[in-house]
């Protein structure tokens, strides 16, 4: 019978790549005279666009120069890339999900360049789940919370939207899958800070996720096989 095809975010689903994130971002942003700290991404901008962010903290604190954003993004992402290598660690049970669901077909779907997942799931030694099937929003020039990176990452993977089941904890994410028309299971590591939107299920832990995606899977997809074939 079909399985459904996981689409996977990478930070803060697979990876506890965030805190370093916000720690470089913070960094950065403030050489530059914006107004940044960690919690702040952690908080407010948690799975956002980098670019996305700066323009929301330019309409705040005012205009810098573009040349000089230019290269404290390419400073910043070459010390992220560095600490990513030699610091990185896995989110709790994301392995154990992985190698729980290793027959179903499944991709990474993420808004950072292509180049940090990659560098992201060596580190952590979870790129052999998944190969090349990495589609990053630089790569499709389509970003979380709009749905076509899901799409896109579903049309090559050759599934429909309605056969895909989207892992994400962060709420752009979740709120594109949702849009996308996927099945959504939100990882909500923070359930005392932050709400699952209506129509996403929510676990609390990655060591959850087999058991869910395995109930789902019985009944969306392999009881409707059964009812197709008990038709003809």
């Amino acid at each position: 019978m079909p399985l459904p095809l996981l689409l996977f975010d990478c930070d803060g689903t697979l990876v506890d790549s965030e805190p370093l994130l916000a720690e470089e971002m913070a960094r950065g942003l403030n050489t530059v005279g914006l107004p940044f700290a960690s919690s702040d991404y952690l908080g407010e901008f948690r799975g956002a666009r980098f670019r996305r962010i700066v323009a929301e903290l330019q309409t705040r604190y005012g205009e810098v120069d573009a040349d000089r954003l230019n290269r404290m993004e390419q400073t910043m992402r070459a010390n992220l890339a560095d600490r990513l290598a030699n610091e990185l660690t896995t989110i709790p049970g994301a392995r154990e999900s992985l190698d729980a669901l290793s027959r179903y077909p499944s991709a990474v779907v993420s808004n950072g360049p292509e180049t940090k997942i990659r560098t992201a799931l060596n580190a952590t030694g979870l790129s052999h789940y998944f190969a090349h099937r990495l589609f990053s929003g630089y790569t499709a020039n389509c970003w979380k919370p709009e749905p076509c990176l899901h799409l896109h990452a579903a049309s090559i993977m050759g599934f429909a939207a309605k056969d895909c089941i989207a892992i994400d904890d962060a709420l752009v994410g979740v709120q594109a899958a949702l849009q996308a028309g996927m099945t959504v299971i939100h990882l909500n590591r923070f359930p005392d800070a932050e709400a699952t939107p209506e129509g996403a299920i929510m676990i609390s832990n990655m060591y959850q996720l087999p058991a869910v995606v395995e109930q789902l899977t019985h009944e969306r997809w392999q009881a409707a096989m059964l009812h197709h074939s008990t038709e003809k």
